[in-house]
């Protein structure tokens, strides 16, 4: 490396490169944040106006519809004012004028995130549970989406099960608590029990995407019957994670039937392994999940009694439907109906026709 004065080295250029990405990144980000409170707060002040002249004036609907005239034929190329965005200006202020403490949070999120939250949430703990987990996990509509359709909500509200305030500090335990489902739906694969546990860890791994998803946000898939060696002898956990929010590694394990006692002790071994040989130093304690197909509240508080690693016991759910080949195979909703229709309407003509022959054969025509 030249040391010479007026020269720059490698080393020294990327990080004063990096140095400047992060500021140009934080000042982007910032400016964002700042455009989007302002565009809030200026659809939260469109709606209470409209709101409170409706009110003082008794305005029908369509003075909305001929402000929306106005505004789009005075600032033509401008979005967002729209009749039907207007109404939900005016639903958004009378959503949260007396939820003073939602106001300071709505004004933070998107305003698409505001519109899936005012019609697919209802309850307003539920909502501000919603709100908040977009503000601390930068969650996407989509991904917010998604959240609200898995009922993430709810999830948090099952007393899961899991050893984690035990084995964890408590910050992190509440994270992974958070984290950890007490049910993982695998709707999303194309399969129909009963279904042998490498063919379901080959499905999951077909259809990634949809499985991390499921998973949640902040799961970084490592490897499958990821290899870890004692001596002599090597060991293979199904499913390996890192989860970048708890910074950690996550072993999965897959299980077709009931919980069984000695998958704690398995997992355990496991965890044991990978935080010896795997784990960095930066990072947290290792955590394992057993994903069953069932399991007893009491088995699994006394597999976990006594163990020192932080394992979760959930289980997962398929519903029952056709595979997708038998499926395309079968008339479609709107083939039956299709086919309805021309079976009442060729029913109609026979009848009419037999009425004709009837009527001739009673006059002798």
């Amino acid at each position: 490396m030249n040391n010479k004065k007026g020269t720059i080295s490698k080393s020294d250029y990327l990080i004063f490169l990096r140095e400047i990405k992060e500021k140009i990144t934080s000042a982007r980000v910032t400016a964002y944040r700042k455009l989007n409170r302002e565009l809030i707060i200026l659809y939260w002040d469109i709606g209470k106006l409209i709101f409170e002249r409706q009110q003082q004036f008794s305005w029908g609907r369509s003075v909305v519809e001929q402000l929306a005239k106005d505004l789009l034929k005075d600032y033509p190329g401008v979005k967002g004012f729209s009749a039907r965005n207007l109404w939900d200006m005016r639903r958004f202020y009378i959503e949260y004028k007396d939820l003073r403490n939602l106001q300071q949070l709505v004004a933070e999120i998107p305003w698409g995130h505001n519109l899936v939250m005012m019609s697919r949430v209802k309850d307003i703990e539920e909502r501000e549970f919603y709100i908040r987990g977009t503000l601390q996990f930068g969650w996407s509509r989509n991904v917010l989406i998604h959240q609200i359709e898995a009922e993430a909500y709810k999830q948090t509200k099952i007393e899961k099960m899991h050893n984690f305030p035990k084995t964890l500090p408590a910050h992190l335990a509440e994270q992974a608590d958070l984290t950890m489902k007490d049910t993982y739906t695998l709707d999303f694969l194309d399969v129909a029990e009963p279904i042998l546990e490498r063919e379901l860890e080959r499905k999951l791994l077909a259809d990634l995407r949809d499985f991390i998803a499921e998973l949640g946000l902040g799961f970084c898939f490592i490897g499958s019957q990821y290899p870890l060696k004692l001596k002599d002898k090597e060991y293979y956990v199904d499913l390996l994670f890192f989860h970048r929010h708890l910074r950690c590694l996550v072993a999965i394990e897959l299980k077709i039937g009931d919980f069984k006692s000695e998958y704690a002790g398995k997992m355990n071994f496991y965890l044991n392994l990978l935080d010896d040989l795997t784990r960095l130093p930066e990072e947290n304690p290792s955590i394992g999940i057993i994903i069953c197909k069932s399991r007893d509240r009491l088995e699994v508080e006394y597999a976990l009694r006594g163990i020192n690693k932080p394992i979760g016991v959930s289980k997962y759910k398929i519903t029952k439907k056709l595979p997708k080949k038998l499926a395309r195979e079968l008339p479609s909703l709107e083939d039956l109906k299709k086919g309805l229709k021309v079976s009442v309407s060729d029913s109609v003509s026979v009848t009419e026709a037999s009425m004709e022959d009837l009527k001739k054969e009673s006059t002798g025509i």
